[in-house]
């Protein structure tokens, strides 16, 4: 590892910062989408439940009963986002990363939407991010020394266990990144597996356990299994032949068969379970059938789950979008004013105060700027590069694997190893093709680019210097054959020794 250069990092982070703060005024409070507003309104309103993030939604209460408005939360985004990606830069570099293009890449990185927009949105999904960027600088740190470190193995349980209780499927990220981790380490095998145990278990317990002491209501059973509910609609669209009277009578209890198949698009949920017609409580009600249900058609037909599943986890795993298909775009951001555009007057809630949910610019002249950059990214020409995270996870691969071969260092492949978690996770269970679902890769793929190139031209020099190692052939001596009738000179042979007849004139070659 190099010299320490402290105020690189902090110019990073100053340079970072003042670029998201430039988007935080922009678009104060924040960006926000109907998500945002049900984040709040159950906490002001009550009851709480815990079909989002308790932590997040604590957040957010925080903010608006303290301050009135939620532009501390959107603000303490940018710092964390700022220093998350300044860490993962420093780890990069301090693992063999070129230094100046690593710098670059991390101080240019906030003026793209993708990072900027995103970072002062009111989304449980930035938090989440900003973590799992760390986890793979902390992978980075530990890549650099090639052995785990108690503080690396703090570091990762804490992040690890904010990653579940920012994201309801964060703990599936957790399991696989650490069986990722497990694979490539070599010490505290054990510590690390209980640390990604405790982290994976703890959300799990709270929800379940902890929160309805405190009158946080578990989340409904309608969102906990909403993308099987998904899976029975698009088998219905596809297979209406499996489904008997009774199953069609189960599903008409919640939503109009037409609903089921009109809402029976494998790329999302969203036109089954967001519509007036069909009903959440009903759907709670009859959740374990509609579950049996499920079972029962993945098990006379796995292909066709698995096929609806690979289909809506696409934003996980194809690097373009199907612009023909239905919900088969990428969702970016919404972009309206105010609450009421999301959700309309009594369709949640209401409190005294919603109107924090309403685009308030602190600077019209940053908007004038950030606004019409923004909307410019949002073309279709530019999705597969911005918005896909599934091509930055291939990008990451390569990365890490080039890496590790460059630097004769197994350890560097555990910094893909939150993407992989992510990637895979989302491939499982996920609702719909949103960006956001799948922003940490992007993040982190753009960030491994200079190491990347880095990696390349070690190798590629190596190859040379090979090359250059390699001795030249020596050409072979022409053999000279000499008459039988020749005789060995007197030192060659034992004066008592009588001449040889047909001795042949390489040593060790005579006739057997």
């Amino acid at each position: 590892m190099g010299k320490r250069r402290p105020w690189v990092a902090l110019a990073t982070f100053l340079i970072v910062q003042a670029v998201l703060g430039c988007w935080w005024a922009a678009f104060y409070p924040g960006l926000f989408s109907r998500d945002s507003v049900l984040y709040l309104s159950h906490t002001v309103v009550g009851p709480w439940v815990g079909d989002h993030s308790v932590l997040y939604d604590s957040l957010l209460w925080l903010s608006f009963t303290k301050t009135g408005d939620l532009g501390a939360v959107t603000f303490a985004q940018t710092t964390a986002m700022a220093a998350a990606l300044t860490y993962l830069a420093q780890s990069l570099k301090a693992l063999g990363a070129p230094r100046l293009p690593t710098t670059l890449v991390a101080m240019l990185m906030p003026l793209a939407p993708p990072v900027g927009a995103f970072s002062v949105t009111l989304w449980k999904d930035v938090p989440f991010t900003i973590c799992a960027i760390a986890i793979a600088g902390v992978c980075a740190r530990i890549a650099a020394r090639r052995a785990v470190t108690v503080p690396g193995l703090v570091g990762l349980g804490v992040l690890f266990t904010l990653l579940g209780l920012f994201r309801a499927n964060g703990f599936l990220v957790v399991g696989v990144a650490v069986v990722a981790l497990l694979l490539i380490v070599k010490t505290m095998r054990v510590r690390l597996l209980l640390a990604g145990t405790f982290a994976a278990a703890l959300p799990l317990v709270l929800t379940n356990l902890v929160f309805p002491q405190f009158g946080i209501v578990a989340p409904s059973k309608t969102y906990v299994y909403h993308t099987a509910f998904g899976d029975i609609a698009v088998a219905y669209r596809d297979h209406p032949q499996l489904f008997t009277e009774q199953d069609k009578a189960l599903m008409a209890s919640v939503a109009p068969l037409t609903r089921w198949w009109e809402g029976g698009t494998c790329y999302t949920i969203n036109p089954l379970i967001w519509r007036r017609d069909f009903s959440w409580q009903q759907a709670d009600a009859h959740a374990s059938q509609l579950l049996g249900l499920w079972k029962r058609l993945l098990t006379s037909d796995p292909g066709m789950i698995v096929d609806a599943r690979l289909c809506r986890g696409a934003i996980a795993w194809r690097p373009v979008q199907d612009d023909l298909a239905i919900g088969g775009m990428t969702y970016r951001f919404s972009r309206r004013p105010n609450a009421d555009t999301y959700v309309g007057p009594n369709k949640v809630p209401d409190f005294p105060g919603r109107w924090v949910y309403s685009l308030r610019p602190l600077s019209s002249e940053l908007n004038r700027v950030a606004d019409p950059w923004l909307t410019d990214t949002l073309a279709p020409q530019y999705d597969w590069l911005l918005w896909r995270g599934a091509l930055w996870a291939y990008v990451s691969y390569l990365a890490v694997g080039l890496a590790a071969w460059a630097l004769r260092n197994r350890y560097v492949l555990g910094v893909g190893a939150v993407v992989a978690g992510q990637q895979l996770a989302i491939l499982a269970n996920i609702s719909a093709q949103d960006f956001r679902y799948m922003a940490s890769p992007i993040f982190i793929g753009v960030l491994l680019v200079p190491l990347l190139l880095g990696s390349v031209g070690r190798l590629a020099v190596a190859s040379v210097r090979r090359v250059g190692r390699a001795p030249l052939p020596v050409p072979a001596e022409p053999e000279t054959v000499e008459s039988s009738t020749s005789e060995p000179a007197p030192s060659e042979r034992s004066s008592s020794e009588p001449p040889a007849q047909d001795e042949p004139d390489v040593p060790g070659h005579g006739p057997g």
